[in-house]
């Protein structure tokens, strides 16, 4: 059944009554004849909860699994057979876990018309087939299993490298996928007690393996099935030979043509791919050997078994870095790993204070750090800078920046290459510290890490590139180059939204481009600034080279900028106090000095009535709420087409009324606290005032204990965006309907707002989405995609306008901002003439 996607409990209802609906009618025709002999049904578990997701497990098994029981029964009672179908790898396990707690229910006893669907694709499908053997001997009951190629092969490709995976969950190459499939089929088939095989294949080598293999078992009941109008051909020559008394089950979809545009599009895509047999058995031109090929020979003759032209996840950017490792948390292997190591510094107590040359100072009464996610949590401890400390750190940093200057670019290079691997060993650490400090989901930890990751390699990549001296074409007898040369002490303020990743992506770039570097960290996160710089330090980055200053910002950030001995300021963070940096710079005697700062948003999503609804509620929940909205690039205004609005209004208010709020160090819980008390505030009287000039769509509950900084996200529906006057940082939505004939009155006032950071689009129209992204002066846009997660030389991300100066920060702009540029000409024919030209030949 077609369009089986449910993002809503609505949705999930009237998708369960729909397999109700089928059940009963298919039963009716069935007419008793059995599971084998009668039609049947296959469903989706993500059809049936709208939340089918490995971090909402105890939900699943307590919400999920009793609606797949009731649908067993149904099936059974109506003696049909009932299959469970596949979903993408990062569900396998939870699907395995529905299907057990169900299969294992007393009422469907003597029932052998339940069914699992098995991706041969996968490289875990044998090991599944064991597990299936072994529930079906422990119940004494047989399963029917579906044994199919595979659907999403490419789906799973990008999502291991976006994830950072180790490996592939799926085979690279089309024919270890047949071998794959051939092992499974030779499982099934030896293990008939066990099963009620039905095989899946429109390519006729496989079909002819399996023929072969079951001629060894002449009373197997078996069945072959083919997908509705594909390799028909192919069965009508086997069913029309009775002497081979072999069945053929058509796997027929059924639903609306607005349901079957996507699926159709990915068959036409399968079938069309240069590997498909459908594809190469219509061109003529093709070879019959290469069709009937052995696929287990062809594999053993390969020099490599993953397939050359698709890199293994770490090795996505080539030889010019390593992409960060991810942590697969719907691996119950990997989970349990993490949350073991976090475990192990679950008692830490952090502490934090003004580093300077690589000494931590300290005082008696420090300021404890509670967790924003737990106020009676203390974190650790912060001792915070004083005016000494700051001018001590200058002192330092300026008679010392020198040792750091003079290194080669690939000694500062290697120094952060050492700090991505060392990063990376942290990784249990820094989930602990910035879920606790920052009030950080733990998803969103390991994210975060990833970036600083990235940053630390990226940044040592371009410094190679960029920063060598080039070579200027002239007239002869001159030697003209350009060089790039630190310009001495960079101040890096960031902020607690990211602070790990901006924090160290700052101070990185500072220090890969030859710059000492005084960090001040926000007043909220000082614990996981004084983690990251001892992590420097470490890696090699010298102790006189890179101080920290974690203190208050109209002592610690005022005084920094102030200074003369400061040669750029590094800043992340409002708006408002980016104006005040830059006034307070230009007061300022002595040289004009850099001020690269990124800054606020009024980021806004477009959506027109071609998008699909589904998609954009997905894009939209992520966009808007995920970190509690407490993202730069976070979605605040959303702009829909009123043709589809009716639509995608409840669609949205009943996927946020799946959001739960709560303890981030829960993978069960979607959304955090907010940072502090101010900013809790903040968001409170927002939500007030919107309350009385818009109208409250939906506001997700929060339950339970809340001894914390939580906000209840909600979205409000407002007549104009001039009635927001600035940003507001957290996870509030506000919607505003368009009429199509007004979108490019509505592109002008977004562009009059001034902020130019993020900007997200759904449409299927080529013309639409050309047309706002050539209008629209913004940073960042996303097309048909969620608006948040930038990575690293990937996504450079920075905005314009009152969103930021520029350059984009991971991007091959960036380190050349904080270097001075030094052209050198040379007349080489001072010397007594020019010899290039005096030591040419004649030539021919």
């Amino acid at each position: 059944m077609l369009g089986e996607a449910a993002r809503t409990a609505e949705d999930a209802k009237k998708y369960f009554q729909s397999y109700e609906t089928a059940i009963t009618a298919i039963g009716q025709v069935a007419n008793g004849l059995g599971p084998i002999q009668a039609p049947g049904i296959s469903i989706k578990l993500s059809a049936l909860h709208p939340r089918y997701e490995y971090s909402q497990r105890t939900r699943i098994l307590k919400e999920l699994a009793p609606r797949l029981l009731s649908l067993a029964q149904q099936a059974k009672a109506q003696n049909i057979g009932l299959t469970v179908d596949a979903e993408e790898a990062d569900r396998l396990e939870l699907s395995l876990e529905v299907f057990d707690k169900v299969f294992s229910d007393s009422s469907l006893a003597g029932w052998e018309g339940f069914g699992l669907a098995v991706q041969s694709y996968q490289k875990r499908a044998p090991a599944v087939i064991d597990w299936l053997i072994n529930l079906s001997q422990k119940h004494k009951r047989r399963i029917m299993v579906r044994l199919i190629k595979g659907a999403y092969w490419d789906t799973e490709i990008k999502l291991s490298q976006v994830q950072g995976f180790s490996g592939y969950p799926v085979f690279t190459r089309k024919n270890s996928t047949d071998v794959s499939f051939i092992a499974c089929a030779k499982k099934l088939i030896e293990h008939n007690d066990c099963f009620y095989p039905q095989f899946g294949s429109h390519n006729a080598y496989s079909v002819a393996t399996v023929m072969e293999l079951v001629s060894a078992h002449p009373n197997l009941a078996y069945e072959f099935q083919c997908l509705h109008g594909m390799g028909q051909p192919l069965y009508d020559q086997l069913i029309e030979d009775k002497n081979l008394n072999i069945n053929c089950r058509i796997y027929a979809p059924v639903g609306s043509h607005q349901d079957l545009l996507g699926y159709l599009v990915r068959r036409l895509l399968e079938n069309g791919a240069n590997t498909s047999f459908i594809n190469r058995i219509a061109d003529e031109k093709t070879p019959i050997e290469k069709l009937i090929a052995n696929p287990v020979e062809r594999v053993s003759k390969m020099t490599s078994l993953p397939h050359p032209q698709i890199p293994l996840p770490n090795n996505i950017f080539g030889s010019s870095r390593k992409n960060s490792r991810g942590v697969d948390l719907s691996n119950s292997t990997e989970r349990s790993e993490l949350f073991r190591k976090m475990n192990d510094v679950a008692d830490t107590t952090w502490q934090s204070g003004p580093i300077i040359s690589g000494k931590m100072i300290s005082r008696p009464t420090p300021l404890a750090i509670n967790s924003p996610s737990q106020l009676n949590q203390t974190v650790g401890y912060v001792t915070q800078a004083t005016a000494e400390d700051v001018e001590l750190a200058l002192e330092q940093a300026d008679s010392n920046k020198h040792s750091w200057t003079t290194l080669s670019v690939d000694e500062r290079a290697k120094c952060l290459e050492k700090a991505a691997d060392l990063f990376e060993e942290a990784i249990p650490m820094f989930v602990t510290l910035l879920c606790r400090e920052a009030g950080k989901h733990i998803i969103d930890c390991l994210s975060e890490i990833r970036e600083t990751v990235d940053f630390c390699r990226y940044y040592a990549e371009q410094a190679r590139s960029c920063l060598s001296p080039q070579i200027l074409p002239g007239p002869t007898g001159e030697y003209n180059e350009l060089s790039l040369h630190p310009r001495g002490i960079i101040v890096c303020i960031s902020p607690w939204n990211f602070p790990l990743a901006i924090f160290a992506g700052q101070v990185l770039a500072a220090l890969v481009t030859g710059n000492a570097v005084i960090a001040k960290p926000a007043e909220q996160t000082p614990l996981v600034a004084a983690e990251a710089i001892r992590i420097l330090h470490k890696a090699g980055i010298p102790q006189t080279a890179l101080h920290l200053l974690p203190g208050r910002g109209e002592i610690v950030g005022a005084k920094l900028v102030a200074d003369e001995r400061i040669n750029g300021v590094m800043f992340t963070g409002s708006t408002e106090t980016a104006k005040l940096i830059q006034q307070r710079l230009a007061e300022r005697s002595g040289p004009i000095v850099p001020f690269v700062a990124e800054t606020g948003g009024q980021n806004v999503m477009i959506v027109d009535s071609s998008a699909l609804p589904e998609q954009v509620v997905a894009d939209v929940i992520t966009s808007a709420f995920n970190s509690a909205g407490q993202r730069c690039s976070a979605l605040r205004v959303l702009f829909i087409q009123d043709d589809i609005a009716p639509r995608l209004l409840p669609m949205l208010k009943g996927a946020m009324s799946e959001l739960t709020v709560g303890d981030p160090g829960d993978l069960a819980t979607d959304i955090g606290p907010v940072i502090d008390t101010d900013a809790l505030k903040m968001l409170q009287e927002h939500a007030k005032k919107m309350s009385h000039e818009g109208t409250l769509l939906f506001e997700v509950p929060i339950s339970g204990s809340n001894n914390g900084h939580y906000f209840a996200p909600c979205a409000f529906e407002i007549s104009d965006l001039d009635l927001l006057k600035r940003e507001v940082f957290g996870p509030i939505l506000h919607i505003i309907t368009f009429k199509a004939n007004n979108l490019n009155k509505m592109l002008e006032k977004i562009n009059k707002t001034g902020y130019g950071l993020t900007l997200g689009i759904h449409s299927r129209i080529d013309a639409t989405i050309n047309h706002i992204k050539d209008t629209v002066s913004v940073g960042n846009i996303y097309v048909n995609r969620n608006m948040v997660g930038a990575v690293v030389g990937v996504q450079p991300f920075g905005g314009e306008g009152l969103s930021g100066t520029g350059p984009k920060a991971g991007g091959p702009l960036y380190l050349p901002r904080l270097c001075i540029e030094r052209a050198v000409s040379i007349n080489t024919t001072a010397a007594g003439g020019n010899t290039t030209l005096i030591s040419l030949n004649e030539g021919d």
